[in-house]
């Protein structure tokens, strides 16, 4: 278990907070598998009716811890990253993400997934895989574009151009912009809302919502998984992760 997960359940809520302050919550081994088993908890659990993940009104995640993700993939392991992957596509429940800081790489993807996403006005958000030599990663090759249309994507997901909470609610990837001391306050409130909502309908609504992407969606994320294992192989990758680390 991650000393960096913290989790909490009430009122129906699971509330997951990213803790590795040191790192900016850069998620490593460990912490991938804790958050798979809490996604999986929540599943399975009748009592909980939204899960909200966070990190604090500074940092919500800078994304992979790059030394830990490189030496899985150096010694040919499969990929806790991957996993959670999975688990995010695979979640049934509603899905809300307060995000503040730095959402870097998976820091930003895995908001594609949720249902919905609460930034604090200090929100820095940037998809920087091709600049370390990999590509677009859980999904967002296929949910980005039908977020912010295909040149949109581009920029962001290509080139790597950063953007801010302002411009992320423009381009409906957060749905509200709030103060960085209100933020969590805010995303606990619309979680208890949710999970006072009846949860039948709920879930078959967003289940009806989701339809569409669903079909292809685990195929997109297998495709991006192997072109990534593939990226991470090259010398273009391994110098520039090395330069990182150095």
């Amino acid at each position: 278990m991650s000393q960096f997960i913290h989790s909490e359940q009430q009122k129906g809520v699971l509330t997951i907070t990213l803790n590795r302050a040191d790192k900016k919550n850069a998620l490593d081994t460990q912490m991938y598998e804790r958050l798979c088993q809490l996604f999986t908890y929540a599943n399975e659990t009748d009592e909980i009716r939204c899960l909200l993940i966070q990190g604090d009104e500074k940092c919500f995640c800078s994304g992979n811890d790059l030394a830990d993700f490189i030496a899985s993939a150096n010694n040919n392991e499969e990929l806790a990253a991957f996993k959670f992957i999975q688990a995010l596509c695979q979640f049934e429940k509603p899905l809300i993400a307060a995000v503040a800081g730095p959402a870097v790489g998976i820091g930003t993807t895995m908001l594609l997934h949720c249902d919905m996403v609460i930034a604090a006005s200090n929100s820095k958000f940037i998809l920087p895989f091709s600049h370390v030599g990999i590509c677009l990663e859980a999904g967002a090759s296929l949910l980005l574009p039908l977020k912010v249309g295909s040149n949109r994507a581009f920029e962001l997901g290509v080139l790597g151009n950063p953007f801010d909470a302002e411009q992320a609610y423009q381009y409906g990837i957060v749905n509200q912009v709030c103060e960085p001391e209100m933020l969590l306050e805010i995303a606990k409130h619309v979680a208890e809302k949710i999970a006072r909502m009846p949860d039948d309908p709920v879930q078959t609504s967003r289940k009806l919502l989701r339809s569409a992407t669903d079909k292809v969606l685990e195929q997109v994320i297998e495709s991006e998984r192997d072109e990534v294992m593939r990226l991470l192989k090259t010398d273009y990758c391994q110098s520039a992760v090395a330069s990182l680390l150095n």
